[in-house]
C-alpha cells in the first residue's frame, strides 16, 4: 500500500511539473532546445550509462533491458537544478525543477518484457538581454525569450534471443511546441517592435538495442551493449509574426502575419541524426559493476530552415561516460547501509554546438544512492551531479549547475496463477 501511495503523488507531482519550463538555459535557444537525459535516475547517477542491466529496474535508453525483467516495476524522477549563469562581467543565479520520466515495464513471460511511459525529449527556456548602441548612438534593447519543448510517449519491448544476448526497440513518438518571441526598444522612439515565432512538431523514430552479458569464471559478468536511435524526422507547422507596441504602456499597436506558405516555411522537416552508443564493462553480480560508454552524432548534418541563427553551426557531437556502483551486502537484514546501492560517474559530452566559433561542451561528476523500501526490491534513489557547461569567453555564458535528483522505483507481480483456490 505505501508503494502505491508514493507512486500516486509522484505521479500527481509529476504530471504538475511536466506543464513549466525544463530549463532555464540560453543555450535552449539553438536547435530544438536542451536535450534531457532520458535516462533513470539510477542511470544518471552513473554517469548516464544505458549499459547496465538487470531484473528490477527500468533502463529507459536501452530497449533490451526488458528483456531481463522479472517483476512488474514502475518508475518515476524528478530533479531540482541550482544554476549560477556566468558572463565575463556579470551573474545571475536561478533554478528549475522538472519532471524527468514517468514509466513502467512488466514481463510477459520468462524471456521477454515490455514497457510504456512518457518523459521530455527537449526543453526551451530562456530569456536573455542585450543592449548595445544604434548609429544615432541611442540605446536599444533586444529581449530574447523561449517557451516550449518536445515530449516522448514511448513504446518498448525486449526479449532474449540467446543465453545472455538480449535485443530490444522503442518506438517513440514525439510531440510539443516551440516559442520565441525578440522585442526591441529604443530610447526616444514611441513604439517598439516585436517578432514572434512559433513550431508545432511531431514525429516518430525508433530505438534498437543490444546486450550481451556472459559470466566468466563462474563469478563476473562481462557487459556489452550497442544502442542505434534511428534518424528522428520531424514535421514542424511553423507561424511568424511581427509588429509593433507602445513603449509608454505596452499595448499592441500593429501585428502582421508572415505569409510563410510563399517563402516555402509553412511546413518543414527537421531531421535529428542518427545516434549510435557502444558500451563496456565488468563486474560481480549484486555486488559491483563499472563500465564506459561513447556515443556519436553527425550533428553537422542537421539544419532548421524557419530558424536560421547567425553566428552558430553544428559539428558532429560526442560523449564519453564512465560509471560504477558498489552493494557492499544485498543480502543484509541487520544493517539498511549495507544494502545500499552507492553509485558515482562522469561525462564529457561534445554538444556538436558551435556559437561564435566557440564549442559548446559539457562536463558533470554524478554520485547517488539506491534506498532500498523495506524488504521489497522497490528502492528509493537520490542523485547529485555537479556540472559546467559552455565558456565565458567569446561573449558567451557559462553555466555553472548542482542538480538534485529523487527516482522511486517500485516493483510489482502481475499475471500470477493463483497455487490455491
Amino acid at each position: 500500500m505505501i508503494r502505491k501511495i508514493g507512486f500516486i503523488v509522484i505521479c500527481l507531482a509529476a504530471c504538475s511539473l511536466h506543464a513549466q519550463n525544463g530549463t532555464v538555459s540560453p543555450y535552449s535557444y539553438f536547435g530544438i532546445g536542451d536535450l534531457r537525459s532520458g535516462s533513470t535516475i539510477e542511470n544518471q547517477m552513473m554517469g548516464g550509462l544505458s549499459l547496465y542491466t538487470d531484473s528490477i529496474h527500468l533502463t529507459l535508453k536501452n530497449p533490451a533491458g526488458y528483456g531481463k525483467l522479472r517483476l512488474t516495476t514502475y518508475t518515476a524522477g524528478l530533479s531540482h537544478r541550482e544554476i549560477s549563469l556566468n558572463s565575463f562581467t556579470d551573474q545571475e543565479k536561478t533554478s528549475v525543477t522538472n519532471m524527468e520520466y514517468l514509466a513502467i515495464g512488466f514481463p510477459l513471460g520468462p524471456k521477454i518484457g515490455a514497457g510504456l511511459g512518457l518523459r521530455p525529449f527537449s526543453s526551451v527556456g530562456y530569456d536573455v538581454l542585450q543592449n548595445t548602441l544604434d548609429p544615432s548612438g541611442n540605446d536599444v534593447t533586444n529581449l530574447y525569450s523561449g517557451s516550449g519543448g518536445i515530449n516522448q510517449v514511448f513504446l518498448s519491448v525486449g526479449f532474449e534471443l540467446a543465453k545472455d544476448l538480449n535485443l530490444g526497440a522503442t518506438m517513440n513518438f514525439n510531440f510539443g511546441t516551440l516559442e520565441s518571441e525578440k522585442i526591441q526598444r529604443i530610447d526616444g522612439l514611441q513604439f517598439g517592435t516585436r517578432e514572434t515565432q512559433g513550431s508545432k512538431i511531431n514525429g516518430w523514430d525508433f530505438v534498437y538495442g543490444l546486450t550481451y552479458s556472459p559470466t566468466i569464471k563462474d563469478k563476473y559478468t562481462l557487459y556489452t551493449s550497442a544502442v542505434v536511435n534511428t534518424q528522428i524526422n520531424l514535421l514542424s507547422e511553423n507561424t511568424q509574426t511581427f509588429g509593433s507596441f507602445s513603449q509608454a504602456n505596452g499595448s499592441t499597436i500593429e501585428e502582421i502575419n508572415v505569409n510563410l506558405q510563399e517563402q516555402g516555411l509553412a511546413n518543414t522537416e527537421l531531421k535529428i541524426p542518427t545516434i549510435a552508443t557502444f558500451g563496456l564493462g565488468f563486474g560481480e553480480e549484486k555486488k559491483w559493476f563499472m563500465g564506459a560508454e561513447y556515443s556519436f552524432q553527425q550533428l553537422s548534418t542537421f539544419e532548421n530552415r524557419f530558424l536560421q541563427i547567425q553566428n552558430q553551426e553544428y559539428k558532429d557531437a560526442s560523449s564519453y561516460a564512465l560509471g560504477a556502483h558498489f552493494i557492499p551486502d544485498y543480502t543484509s537484514f541487520g544493517s539498511l547501509l549495507k544494502r545500499v546501492t552507492y553509485r558515482a560517474g562522469i561525462r564529457y559530452d561534445m554538444t556538436g554546438i558551435v556559437v561564435n566559433d566557440k564549442e559548446i561542451d559539457n562536463f558533470g561528476i554524478t554520485f547517488g544512492l539506491g534506498l532500498p523500501l523495506g524488504g521489497s526490491f522497490s528502492n528509493l534513489n537520490l542523485g547529485f551531479e555537479w556540472g559546467k557547461r559552455g565558456t565565458t569567453a567569446a561573449d558567451l555564458i557559462e553555466e555553472k549547475y548542482f542538480r538534485v535528483n529523487i527516482g522511486l522505483s517500485f516493483n510489482d507481480r502481475w499475471f500470477q496463477k493463483r497455487k490455491i483456490n
